[in-house]
């Protein structure tokens, strides 16, 4: 029986059969499939998928399995296409963490361009569109309906959102990045005022969605971890941060968004929010959706400045000999272009 890391196949054996009998059929035997820069993420028996927090230090509000497993229960039952809820474990003696068991969802997870080109434009185009009517399915969804009123706090969000990503850049760097504090600033100085509360799914893109590569839908949306309630904005702001932001800066190396954007054959970032308003807003014409997504410079700029800070905890932690791996060495370089991108978008240049 190999034993992946973070993972004691024994003592979840012991586990499942005390608490889940008869789910998972022994012996068991998985293998970890992703994992180092989120949560921990295996194969069980193929059929199953377990999740837990990363093996090194992490953040308890970016690592709570029992908030995964509470938001993904409660969308079981929504439009929104999520892995079924199967099992929850708070009990850190089993594991060295709390961790939950969902269903494994077939399909595939589209991260590369290896895998984009070859689909043809008809494809990209079904895929990106389904990639959109999923999360305004979401942002539809009323928290409330499905027992999440309480799972975040909607009033002050995206000032927590800065304070949050500000105290985390000056945890994690050691070098001087003047255009990190200007944006900073200025993201505070002009925080919108947020028109609705949705669920927020936190990091929204392509690669965290499996896809049914015979339809082109959206067949689960994974990575709940940093899901909350607030402004549905800054979904947007993210995604198009990776979509089109990451592209224009032809670095030749994109650790979180290769191949993404029209220069990909993929619809633009405008087809995009496009399709999104159409979805979002069908119910209630067009007078409230008209203008709902005119400005989202702001957004844009809080995107790149939190894939910013990211990126240079990575950084930080491969300078401090803390991260090993292909591509660490040049995951820096990406810091400051990106901050610029974000001063460009809360200028209007974006």
């Amino acid at each position: 029986m190999s034993t992946p890391p973070g993972l004691d196949l024994s003592r979840l054996a012991v586990y499942l059969h005390d608490h889940a009998p008869g789910l998972v059929t022994e012996p068991i035997n998985a293998e970890l499939i992703a994992g180092g820069r989120s949560n921990l993420t295996y194969v069980v028996n193929e059929v199953f998928v377990l999740r837990r927090p990363p093996l090194g230090h992490v953040l308890a509000t970016a690592h709570d399995m029992a908030r995964e497993y509470r938001i993904i229960s409660a969308l079981g039952p929504t439009p929104v296409p999520v892995p079924e809820a199967l099992l929850l474990c708070e009990d850190d003696s089993v594991l060295g963490a709390p961790f939950y068991l969902m269903a494994r969802v077939p399909g595939v997870v589209l991260r590369s361009r290896r895998q984009t080109d070859p689909l043809g434009d008809d494809a990209r185009r079904e895929v990106a569109f389904a990639m959109m009517d999923t999360l305004a399915d979401l942002h539809r969804v009323d928290p409330a309906a499905i027992g999440l009123a309480d799972f975040g706090r909607p009033e002050g969000f995206l000032e927590r959102q800065v304070r949050r990503w500000s105290k985390q850049l000056a945890q994690s760097t050691s070098r001087d990045l003047p255009d990190a504090e200007v944006l900073r600033d200025r993201l505070a100085a002009g925080i919108p005022v947020s028109a609705t509360t949705a669920i927020v799914h936190g990091d929204y893109r392509l690669d965290n969605l499996i896809v049914d590569p015979t339809t082109m839908r959206v067949a689960a949306v994974l990575d709940w971890e940093m899901a909350t309630l607030g402004d549905p904005l800054t979904d947007l702001g993210l995604l198009l941060a990776y979509w089109t932001v990451l592209d224009r800066l032809k670095t030749g190396f994109n650790p979180i968004a290769d191949g993404l954007g029209a220069d990909a054959g993929f619809p633009s970032g405008d087809a995009l929010l496009a399709r999104y308003a159409k979805t979002r807003f069908a119910e209630s014409g067009s007078v409230e959706g008209e203008g709902a997504l005119d400005d989202l410079h702001w957004y844009v700029a809080m995107a790149c400045y939190k894939l910013a800070v990211i990126l240079e905890g990575i950084h930080f932690r491969y300078t401090s000999g803390q991260t090993v791996g292909a591509g660490f060495d040049q995951i820096g370089a990406l810091v400051p272009p990106l901050l610029a991108q974000g001063l460009a978008a809360i200028n209007g240049e974006s």
